[in-house]
C-alpha cells in the first residue's frame, strides 16, 4: 500500500508539470479538432453571437463545465474572447487548449485571485472584448449558475449568451462531478447559443438571484433540448454536491 500511495503521489507531481500539462493539451486540442471536422453539426443560434461582434458590442458567453472541451471550436476566429480559466490543474489544461484556439485566458476563481480576475474581465468588456465563463466549474454543483455572470452584465450593460452542444455517439464520465462529455469521431451533433439576455443594471439582492435563475433555467433548457435531439437521455442539473 505504501509503494502504490508513493507511485500514485509521483504521478500526480508529474501530471502537475507544465512540460506534460502542454503535452496533454496539444493531443486534447488536436483531438477536438478532428472531432470538429469528422461531424456533421447543426448550429443553432449563432447569428446571435456573430451580429453583437459584426456591430463591436462585447457579451459574456456562458456554458457548463461538462460541454467544456468543445466550445472553442465553434467561435468566430476573426474576433477576440477572453476565458476565465481556474488556476486548479484541470484549469491550466484547458487554459493550454484554449490559447492553441487562439482566445486569452484569464486566471481566477472564487477562492484565489478572484478580484485581480474580475478586474481583467471587466476591463474586456469595457473594451468590446468579450468574455467565457463556465459558471457551475471548477468543481460545481454541476449545472448550477454562480452569480458571476450576473455581475459582470449588470455592471457592463452586456448581454449573457449561453452555449451548449450535445452528439448522438459519445461517453459521459460518470464519475467525475460535472458527467463530462467526450464526443467521437465520425459523427452527428448539435450546437445551441441561446438568445442574448440582458440584465438591468440597479438590481436588489433578491432580483440578482431571479436573474440568476432566469438564466440557469435557459441554458438548462437548451441543454436538455440538444440531448433529447441526439437521443441521448439528458444530463440533469446536481442542485447539491455529491
Amino acid at each position: 500500500m505504501k509503494i502504490r500511495g508513493q507511485l500514485k503521489s509521483f504521478w500526480k507531481k508529474i501530471y502537475q508539470t507544465k512540460t506534460v500539462c502542454n503535452i496533454i493539451s496539444g493531443l486534447a486540442y488536436l483531438y477536438t479538432q478532428f472531432v470538429y471536422k469528422t461531424t456533421k453539426w447543426k448550429i443553432v443560434g449563432r447569428d446571435n453571437i456573430l451580429n453583437l461582434w459584426e456591430n463591436n458590442q462585447s457579451f459574456i458567453l456562458v456554458g457548463w463545465h461538462g460541454r467544456a472541451l468543445m466550445y472553442s471550436c465553434f467561435r468566430d476566429y476573426r474576433f477576440p474572447l477572453n476565458a476565465l480559466v481556474s488556476l486548479h490543474k484541470d484549469g491550466r489544461l484547458i487554459a493550454g487548449i484554449l490559447e492553441r484556439y487562439g482566445l486569452g485566458t484569464i486566471g481566477g476563481s472564487s477562492n484565489k485571485n478572484a478580484a485581480k480576475a474580475a478586474y481583467k474581465l471587466m476591463n474586456s468588456l469595457k473594451k468590446n472584448i468579450s468574455i467565457c465563463i463556465i459558471p457551475d466549474g471548477p468543481r460545481g454543483p454541476r449545472m448550477v449558475m454562480t452569480e458571476s455572470p450576473i455581475y459582470y452584465a449588470m455592471k457592463t450593460g452586456a448581454p449573457i449568451i449561453g452555449i451548449t452542444y450535445s452528439v448522438k455517439k459519445c461517453k459521459f464520465i460518470e464519475k467525475s462531478w460535472d458527467k463530462m462529455m467526450i464526443p467521437f469521431p465520425f459523427n452527428e451533433g448539435t450546437c445551441r447559443f441561446t438568445k442574448s439576455i440582458y440584465i438591468p443594471n440597479d438590481l436588489s439582492p433578491e432580483e440578482i438571484e431571479k436573474y440568476r435563475i432566469k438564466v440557469e433555467n435557459i441554458l438548462n433548457q437548451e441543454n436538455y433540448i440538444a440531448d433529447k435531439e441526439m437521443g441521448l437521455s439528458p444530463i440533469q442539473p446536481q442542485k447539491t454536491k455529491e
